[in-house]
């Protein structure tokens, strides 16, 4: 186990933590708010909060620092799942490599293409690239090979403009290919800190070597990759002692790397074809316990992005947006060739979905809300990553940039993509949201969206 996950302190800190009083609470809340972060002790208090009046001012709290960030607006993205392949035995995975009931399948480049053309034509400019922890002959030059594929699909004026990666830990050289081939984020998941639950449930395959998964970000980081993505699969532990060692890994990148991760992704466990952990997590999260959990990461790591994946239902995703999720995943499939074949979604899924709409019902839904979906990928083109993003997202700045590209993304949107009802509700959010806004903002976001009803495309600041 790496020395930055210390289960001795965790352990004391949670110890000392379990009923605290209500001027400690209050304590915590109030530095929250001069949005600087949270340390170990901080996160121990709130995970353990069930007074009502304390979590109302919680979730409150949450939602004023997000807004303060990253205003109204929500990053859309969709997984492309290239391969179920895999060689670990991951008790909770149904890609684990003893799983006979998982219809196997590595998609060729010209499939990629195909998935990527319908993700095009559906009005997603940005995905996340997942293949199981295994590849075909070609090896790691798949995922190169599938990341040029994806770059390369065109449908009239749309294409995606930013891939992220999560793939296997990888060695120095091999992330500074990855970086070569363009991507932004890359993403990986411990799944559980907890040592002796990490060895129960990983059993087989490379994934056994905890260390050598929890240092893969150091390694990503030191091949030049500037945005990390980090996350816990919640129901494998207790969830207070996972927030702790994810804020212990957090803490490690900012001192060795001087910024930390640029996602965090707050999956639970759901079922899986050929998994009964999967179906029974031994360590189940509570709907309230996991509002707690991303209102608690919001105020702990206040720049950092909250990833709500299409896992959870459409009323728990809803219900997070206002606790400080800023990305979600749309109209997802988590099988190879699944937006091809939509009818057979759970032949060679990973895990059961709870959302299963399509990108326009979740962007209505979105926009109905009062939230700006946002296919925005600047920051990554301007080379506002790593510690420049950082600088301008804990004071606040990166917002001058999120909302007015929010807003020019959307309207792009909306133009060349969403039904006629979706279009309607869209444009009045789009006006609302530039009337709140003020100074620099709203000059960039007004001219941005004029430039765009003129016919242009891919406008941001």
């Amino acid at each position: 186990m790496p020395s930055f996950i210390n289960e001795v302190e965790i352990a004391r800190i949670l110890e000392q933590n379990q009923r605290p009083d209500p001027a400690k609470v209050k304590a915590v809340l109030n530095k929250a708010k001069e949005m600087k972060g949270l340390d170990l002790e901080d996160v121990a208090v709130l995970s353990n909060i069930s007074d009502p009046m304390q979590l109302f001012e919680l979730f409150e709290e949450a939602n004023l620092i997000k807004d303060k960030i990253y205003g109204k607006r929500l990053v859309i993205f969709a997984p492309l799942y290239i391969s179920n392949l895999c060689a670990n035995e991951c008790s909770y995975c149904a890609f684990r490599a003893a799983n006979k009931a998982l219809e196997r399948r590595s998609l060729s480049q010209e499939e990629i293409r195909r998935e990527t053309e319908i993700l095009v034509k559906q009005g997603h400019k940005r995905i996340l690239l997942v293949a199981g922890e295994s590849y075909p002959k070609q090896g790691f030059q798949y995922v190169i090979d599938s990341i040029a594929s994806v770059y390369a699909a065109k449908v009239g004026n749309g294409a995606i403009r930013r891939v992220n990666a999560n793939v296997a830990p990888l060695e120095i050289d091999e992330f500074k290919l990855l970086k070569e081939a363009g991507i932004g984020t890359y993403q990986l998941f411990q799944e559980t800190y907890h040592h002796e639950t990490y060895h129960k449930v990983h059993t087989g395959g490379k994934k056994k070597d905890y260390a050598y998964r929890a240092t893969a970000l150091h390694r990503a980081m030191e091949a030049g990759i500037d945005d990390v993505g980090i996350g816990v699969l919640f129901g494998l532990y207790n969830f207070r002692f996972e927030l702790l060692a994810l804020m212990q890994h957090i803490r490690e990148l900012e001192q060795v790397f001087g910024v930390g991760p640029h996602t965090i992704s707050v999956p639970r466990l759901e079922p899986a074809t050929g998994s009964d952990i999967a179906s029974h997590p031994p360590f189940a999260v509570a709907d309230l316990d996991f509002r707690k959990i991303v209102a608690i990461l919001r105020l702990a790591v206040p720049y950092t992005g909250i990833i709500m994946s299409t896992r959870e239902t459409a009323q728990m995703r809803r219900e997070t947006f206002a606790l400080g999720v800023s990305q979600i995943s749309a109209g997802s499939r988590t099988n190879p060739g699944g937006y091809t074949d939509s009818k057979h979604e759970d032949d060679g899924s990973q895990f059961c979905l709870g959302d299963h709409r399509s990108l326009d019902e979740v962007i209505r839904d979105v926009a109905e809300m009062g939230y700006i979906p946002s296919f925005c990928t600047g920051c990554y083109r301007l080379g506002r990553t790593g510690q420049d993003f950082m600088d301008r997202a804990k004071p606040g700045d990166i917002k001058n940039h999120c909302g007015p590209n929010a807003v020019s993304t959307f309207m792009e949107y909306l133009m060349d993509y969403a039904t006629y009802e979706t279009r309607l509700i869209g444009e009045n959010v789009i006006e609302d949201v530039i009337n709140s806004m003020h100074g620099i903002a709203r000059e960039r976001a007004v001219t941005l969206l004029e430039k765009v009803k003129k016919g242009k495309h891919d406008m941001y600041c």
